[in-house]
């Protein structure tokens, strides 16, 4: 498994109070719950995650070419 990065985050203390209690909601850490909003977000814009299998298949789900 690779490394994972690390990085500097600033927020409001505003931000920080909704995302501690959002993340407790779903029994996250703060760290836990930042990262599955930033997958999820990368999810919507169709990125394909590191680990994730790459979909081969056409729209209509045909894989002939």
């Amino acid at each position: 498994m690779a490394e994972k990065k690390s990085i500097l985050l600033r927020l409001s203390p505003k931000m920080w109070e909704e995302i501690s209690k959002w993340a407790d909601d779903e029994f996250r850490s703060v760290n836990g719950q930042i990262e599955y909003l930033i997958s999820e977000a990368l999810r919507k814009r169709n990125k394909k995650l590191p680990g994730e299998e790459t979909d081969e298949s056409s729209p209509d789900g045909n894989t002939d070419s």
